[in-house]
């Protein structure tokens, strides 16, 4: 059940109560609170099941539920529960059991029957009001009692926030988060300022701590409810790929979100930016008769760029660790021992490396951009440099090494990334060891990992940023790669020449006529199996329809490559017939359908299935956008286990919100990666998101085959629309205009 379903149901003036006593809890997630147990009512009678999220539910615990009930196709009838209220049992053998359940650290059910012998009914008084009376029982020492004070004082401060949160329909998954954050004292830090939430807790945004605040008569025009919304619309604007938002546009949002005065929303932004909440700064018109605008920027967002350009800077104006007598003739002798045969424009990419401290490599497929790389390690490697090899993602990382033979990891994990302090450990005091550094693939840096990689950036080394400025900007707020092409402080080398064996290649050729504007050739090949095809279906539910077939049936038998394994679908969005959340449930049921399986919310996960991580787990070393095989699954020890590419990893299923089903993705998750055979579906119904980086990125990733498959007109029109959403960043201007000594 979703959480909007949650919601509904809290709301549902239909809904039911159901009071007993937890008789067994049968599973249960730490991370969200959710859970199964079994409840016994006064009547009697078989145990009843509910499932819902709660905070600490206890064996023996005596709770009012409300919700409904529902009949799972698997498991039957349960009781779906919103809100449990825990009522503290009143009977001395009730105490015990609760007591006992293991809620209490230092009071398991022997200790548990010792205390409640000793105080009886008086128990839970005792603990709430004179701990120290426990030092009477036998067991109980100084070192036990402190941590007896703790637990139960959490437990007290957890059912305390539940009680706060539940009439707001604030459900245990978040409650548990919230008191993560805040502690005991969540509930008097929401009472004050129930906005707190949207700013430091992932995963609760403006309009649930908007709904809060307003149960607890916060007025619609209160400064701390104006603040709040300027973050949010910040931060939502940097989920759009901007750094900033100009002033009297983000107050014309401020104003219209929440129907206030414009005075009231500049108000707002000079206590932010007092409190160093937010950044405003004056930016220059261009050439093109711009006026100069105020750009507002969250705080951490202005550090990033305006830093960026300073360590860039810094590092132009530094002096080589590695210096080049003859680069010429070292390049001609390695190329030879190498038996590389290098085009003019790549003898003059590899010679910039040897001159510049920093240069740009970009190109489309078939350009030669690997080929240059691998002359620039060989040439630095003649010189003694130590050299690293970096890509935003592990995927492309690991495509990197394959093509190099070298070590190459993630820019996180080469910069020694600790998720639990989020910070790195490689930075301007501890830099990095080397005296070249390739990041290959640095369309997908965003504004904020290219300030890190930068900070832990030596003085003397050499920086090449390898990668295709035509396709999509990456996920994070900022355009790095396009910033500094268009800042003209770095050499870049732009290579536009297919090679002979690349000109072959149908989807080589496509991609370059789509990245000129011009409809791909989509007439089959008369004496061999083509690479690329178009077929025409109007309809989405016919497209959709047809996708299956495709993937399942044809291109298996015709082109001999496994379904799951070599086939992805990539999709312009999401939503409709065609969209990634549908199409994933269609495949995994006509590629995987009676296989075991564990369900996780709405998702479910099969034996075999093709499964995707959805967040950076560096503990486990794997990466957002890998994509792997369920090879194992264990209903027992509630555990499944995730082939990639040879790696085997073990997951509860507590963690099972980092994957998701694979075998449809989107074509932004799709970036850095590739695969055998694309299909990818183009319809009117995607006009939004319709736009020639779109067809371009996605087309790449195809090595042998790619299929397109609905109306041309959708097809002509991306084409047609080389108008790439325009993000509001200033990096280019502040490299163009910074000087050798910073800003």
């Amino acid at each position: 059940m979703s959480d909007n379903q949650r919601r509904d149901l809290f709301y549902d003036e239909a809904q039911e109560e159901l009071e007993g006593v937890v008789e067994k809890i049968v599973f249960r997630n730490e991370a969200n609170g959710y859970t199964v147990l079994r409840i016994q009512t006064e009547e009697g009678g078989d145990s009843i099941a509910c499932v819902g999220n709660m905070v600490n539910p206890a064996v023996g615990a005596h709770t009012l539920f409300k919700g409904k009930y529902v009949t799972n196709p698997r498991f039957g009838k349960q009781f779906a529960f919103v809100s449990a209220e825990e009522k503290l049992p009143a009977t001395e053998e009730g105490i015990r059991m609760y007591l006992g359940s293991g809620l209490i650290k230092g009071i398991g059910p022997e200790m548990a029957a010792r205390i409640v012998g000793t105080f009886g009914k008086d128990t839970l008084r005792i603990l709430d009001t004179d701990l120290e009376k426990l030092r009477k029982i036998k067991g109980i020492g100084k070192k036990t009692l402190e941590g007896i004070k703790e637990s139960w004082s959490e437990a007290r401060g957890m059912r305390d926030l539940l009680l706060f949160l539940q009439p707001h329909g604030i459900s245990a998954a978040y409650a548990v988060r919230i008191y993560k954050a805040y502690g005991n004292g969540a509930v008097e830090i929401l009472n004050g300022n129930p906005y707190r939430m949207a700013m430091d807790i992932r995963g609760i945004g403006f309009q649930t701590a908007d709904a809060i605040a307003a149960k607890l008569k916060f007025p619609p025009d209160h400064v701390l409810r104006v603040q709040a919304a300027a973050l949010y619309i910040l931060q939502k604007a940097g989920d759009d790929g901007h750094v900033f938002l100009p002033l009297d546009i983000l107050i014309q949002k401020i104003s219209e979100e929440l129907n206030v005065p414009e005075t009231l929303a500049a108000d707002a932004l000079d206590i932010l930016e007092r409190d160093k909440r937010v950044v405003r700064e004056v930016l220059a018109g261009g050439e093109d008769g711009q006026k100069d605008y105020i750009g507002v920027y969250l705080a951490r967002f202005h550090h990033c760029e305006s830093k960026t350009a300073f360590y860039l800077r810094r590092l132009l104006n530094s002096p080589r660790t590695v210096v080049f007598k003859n680069p010429e003739e070292t390049l001609a002798r390695e190329t030879r021992d190498l038996g590389l045969a290098l085009a003019p424009a790549q003898v003059k990419a590899v010679l910039a490396s040897t001159r510049a401290k920093a240069l740009v490599i970009t190109g489309g497929p078939g350009t030669g951009k690997t080929t240059i790389i691998k002359a620039i390690i060989k040439i630095f490697a003649s010189e003694k440099a130590k050299i690293l090899l970096a890509a935003p993602t592990g995927r492309a990382a690991k495509r990197m090494a394959e093509a190099t033979g070298m070590d190459a990891r993630t820019i996180h994990r080469l910069l020694e990334y600790s998720p639990r302090s989020d910070s790195f450990g490689r930075n301007e005091n501890n830099p990095l060891p080397c005296g070249l550094l390739v990041v290959d693939e640095a369309s997908m840096m965003d504004a904020q990992l290219f300030y890190h990689l930068l900070k832990a950036l030596p003085l003397g080394a050499t920086l090449a940023l390898v990668g295709d400025a035509r396709q999509l900007p990456s996920v994070g707020p900022g355009n790095v790669l396009g910033d500094i092409i268009d800042s003209r402080v770095l050499p870049v080398a732009e290579l536009n020449e297919i090679f002979r064996q690349s000109a072959e290649s149908e989807i080589v050729c496509n991609a370059h006529l789509i990245n000129n504007g011009k409809m791909p050739q989509m007439e089959p090949s008369p004496n061999r199996l083509s690479e690329f095809y178009f077929i025409s279906r109007e309809n989405p539910e016919e497209a959709a329809d047809l996708i299956v077939d495709l993937i399942k049936n044809h291109i298996p038998r015709r082109f001999g490559l496994d379904p799951i394994n070599e086939v992805q679908l990539l999709t312009p969005m999401r939503k409709g017939a065609a969209g990634s959340e549908r199409m994933n449930g269609r495949l995994q049921a006509a590629l995987n359908p009676n296989a075991q399986e564990v369900r996780r919310g709405e998702r479910v996960f099969r034996l075999h299935d093709k499964v995707m991580q959805i967040r950076n787990n560096y503990d486990k070393d794997i990466f957002n956008g890998d994509i792997g095989r369920i090879v194992y699954i264990n209903a027992g020890e509630k555990t499944l286990s995730v082939d990639f590419d040879g790696v085997i990893m073990p997951y509860d299923f507590d963690e099972l919100d980092e994957l998701v089903p694979a075998y449809a993705i989107s074509i932004h998750k799709s970036q850095g990666s590739e695969y055998p055979a694309v299909v990818i579906p183009l319809l009117m119904q995607h006009y939004v998101l319709l736009q020639r980086n779109l067809v371009y990125t996605g087309v790449t990733r195809g090595k042998k085959l790619v299929v397109l498959v609905g109306e041309k007109k959708a097809l002509a029109m991306a084409i047609k629309n080389n108008r790439a959403s325009k993000r509001n960043t200033w990096l280019a201007q502040r490299l163009a205009l910074s000087g050798p000594d910073g800003l």
